[in-house]
């Protein structure tokens, strides 16, 4: 299937063209068309499916006939609401790309800056609103956002969301919006208060679910090394140094950890940032920037951070703290091996983190390459965590020469002691 055989408007498919697409993600193929009819909808894809353009352009393309080329004559007809301003600023840019030939006006409105800019736009009138959920109802208090004639209501990121404590808000936002408007969710995951959720609001909702969060995708290649945790850091520059690995994402647990990482590579003369909730909103996206741009090689998050980060080449992708929840291992080596490209997935466990291995890979059932060839190895002997089933042989229970078979196994392995593991 093409963009062109799933009916969206002519100008809008003319910039999506022109952006270079013309084979619609599988999210895309099959929210586009469930959106084009007017139907509510709960999506599950993860970050990097093409979600944002999902439905960006079926969105795009009903608005076309309904809105003002006079800028007073505009009403708010689509409302989007995203945990972060990263994520809002990115969904504001596709939204100006896909619709460059349209008369539509986007606005991206956000907490932790002044609102006089935003306030002055909402008053000239736009068509679509994307936002986060505190600057969204404060604005609306003040008396600035009418969402009276609303069509399209999306929530994006809902599971972050209500990770972030902001699900009464997005409660509060709905009720404030006309109970005929369409409403799109999209969660790269589905727990119980997400459904809740859509079965709340949404009124007979499609089901769309691309990739599901226990896979990894074919195009990421993993690795593991175990390390001893006051020695990561000696690991991290080993690594640095002798891989000569540039625009590297690397993932902390907490915001105190992502600054002494950084503290430490800035020490040792790379250029690292770190970008997490304690950061304000400006410095944020001004690191975020020089990223993208190649000014500095290496950026440490925190995961809620990073949900804003949408690089396509970014071809590196470092866990220093292993995630203690295993599906957000998916969303973070996510990051990398999109469109079609390469990509290198390096995590680091220390003794303490190895339930969370053991967690990460029984839900991806992934073969992750063990890296024994480094300086900081545990102290001791290394013990398998799981091994691939398929990777190696079962033990027939009712074969009496299993224990010298056993023997014999532990000697090949004792003299192929430099050989990697895979996991």
């Amino acid at each position: 299937m093409q963009f062109q055989d799933l009916s969206i408007s002519k100008s809008v498919l003319l910039a999506v063209t022109e952006e270079g697409y013309t084979t619609p993600t599988p999210i895309q193929e099959k929210a586009i068309p469930i959106i084009m009819e007017g139907n509510d909808l709960v999506g599950c894809a993860q970050t990097g499916t093409g979600k944002t353009a999902a439905f960006a352009i079926p969105i795009l393309s009903q608005l076309h006939p309904l809105v003002s080329k006079s800028s007073k004559g505009k009403k708010i007809r689509t409302l989007v609401v995203t945990p972060t301003r990263e994520l809002a600023i990115q969904i504001g840019e596709a939204f100006e790309t896909y619709g460059k030939y349209l008369n539509t006006t986007q606005l991206t409105i956000f907490g932790g800056v002044s609102q006089n800019a935003q306030v002055d736009q909402l008053k000239k009138g736009v068509d679509i609103l994307i936002g986060t959920p505190g600057r969204l109802l404060d604005l609306h208090k003040q008396g600035f956002i009418d969402l009276d004639h609303l069509h399209h209501l999306v929530l994006d990121e809902a599971d972050q969301m209500f990770d972030m404590g902001f699900i009464n808000d997005v409660k509060k936002i709905i009720k404030l919006t006309p109970s005929n408007r369409q409403t799109l969710l999209f969660s790269a995951t589905m727990p119980l208060a997400i459904r809740e959720l859509a079965d709340q609001f949404l009124h007979n909702p499609a089901t769309v679910q691309v990739t599901p969060v226990s896979s990894t995708t074919e195009m990421v290649r993993q690795q593991i090394y175990f390390v001893d945790k006051p020695e990561k850091k000696q690991l991290l520059l080993h690594l640095l140094q002798t891989e000569d690995l540039k625009n590297v994402l690397i993932f902390a647990r907490t915001k105190h950890g992502a600054d002494n990482i950084v503290k430490s590579l800035q020490k040792n003369n790379f250029k690292a940032e770190a970008i997490h909730g304690d950061k304000s909103q400006n410095a944020r996206q001004r690191v975020l920037n020089a990223f993208k741009d190649k000014e500095i090689d290496i950026l440490v998050a925190t995961d809620v951070a990073a949900r804003g980060i949408d690089i396509e080449l970014l071809p590196y992708v470092i866990n220093f703290d292993l995630p203690n929840i295993p599906e957000t291992y998916v969303h973070r080596i996510g990051r990398t091996g999109r469109a079609g490209n390469s990509g290198l997935s390096i995590s680091f466990c220390s003794k303490d983190e190895e339930v969370y291995w053991k967690d990460i890979l029984k839900l991806t059932k992934a073969k992750v390459k063990t890296m024994e060839d480094h300086p900081f190895p545990w102290k001791g002997t290394v013990k398998k965590t799981t091994e691939d089933k398929a990777a190696k042989p079962q033990a027939n229970s009712n074969n009496r020469s299993g224990k010298s078979k056993a023997k014999n196994s532990r000697k090949s392995e004792n003299a192929k002691k430099n050989k990697k593991r895979w996991y």
